[in-house]
């Protein structure tokens, strides 16, 4: 247990119940137990890691999902442990706040980048380094909900670690002051701490709620309504996209590290 490889080849089986061996070489990511159930259904996959941080599902494809759990910290956690199995690609299937005017209830966006507001990530690089995706990624991303003829929006999304913050006025001035599209607890983390690792990694997320207005804070009955009707087409889009990648043996890496 000398070396980082050393602790998350330990740690990865400890905190999901799945052996290495056992993950695909493409994974999704979400922070929801049901989009890993309604993997496991679709593709009539065990779920492992009932009962740990973590759980997981792998379909006969190679593709496997993670739940992590919650917040900038789950995620940098993820994202280091998953260096014990090198994927060829992440794709983070989260939700979101929408914070344009523009910005609908069950929209996706495709982040072209992220603000590190939420401080975790400033233990890997220091803050100056964007927090951007593997644009390449994004592309096999695009390109499924367009031949589905539905439409996304790219912008910014900003990363905090504040999840009770939609009653803080100056806190809502200072957001509209950045001009971005979205706010979450894990994008910028993930991107910061993938690209450490040498992880090629991406973001797909979904409206969820209209936080800048009162009316539009989420509430139990509200995210019920948004993952009825949008978390299955959300799911199927990550699989479909992280299948096609895999299918096609296209490297995402589109730099050198």
């Amino acid at each position: 247990m000398k070396t980082k490889l050393d602790i998350a080849k330990n740690w990865l089986p400890r905190y999901t119940g799945t052996n290495i061996d056992d993950f695909g070489d493409y994974l999704l990511l979400t922070n929801f137990h049901n989009y890993v159930s309604s993997f496991s259904e679709q593709f009539k996959c065990d779920i492992k890691g009932v009962g740990r941080p973590m759980q997981t599902a792998t379909n006969s494809a190679g593709l496997t999902i993670i739940n992590f759990g919650i917040g900038s910290a789950n995620a940098a956690t993820i994202m280091d442990l998953l260096v014990a199995r090198k994927p060829k690609g992440v794709l983070f299937l989260g939700k979101c706040g929408g914070l344009k005017h523009s910005t609908e209830l069950g929209h996706f966006i495709l982040p072209i980048a992220a603000i590190r507001g939420e401080g975790t990530s400033n233990d890997y690089l220091p803050k100056e380094v964007p927090a951007l995706p593997s644009f390449k990624l994004h592309k096999f991303v695009s390109q499924i909900i367009v031949s589905k003829s539905l439409d996304y929006r790219t912008g910014v999304i900003y990363t905090t670690n504040r999840r009770v913050w939609e009653w803080d006025q100056s806190f809502k001035k200072y957001l509209k002051s950045l001009h971005t599209i979205g706010i979450d607890m894990e994008t910028a983390t993930l991107f910061i701490v993938g690209h450490v690792n040498e992880i090629p990694r991406g973001a797909l997320l979904l409206v969820s709620d209209i936080p800048m207005v009162p009316e539009g804070v989420k509430t139990e009955k509200s995210d019920l309504m948004i993952t009825q009707k949008f978390a299955r087409l959300h799911l199927q889009i990550g699989i479909e996209a992280m299948t096609g990648i895999g299918k096609k043996g296209e490297q995402i890496k589109h730099f050198k590290y």
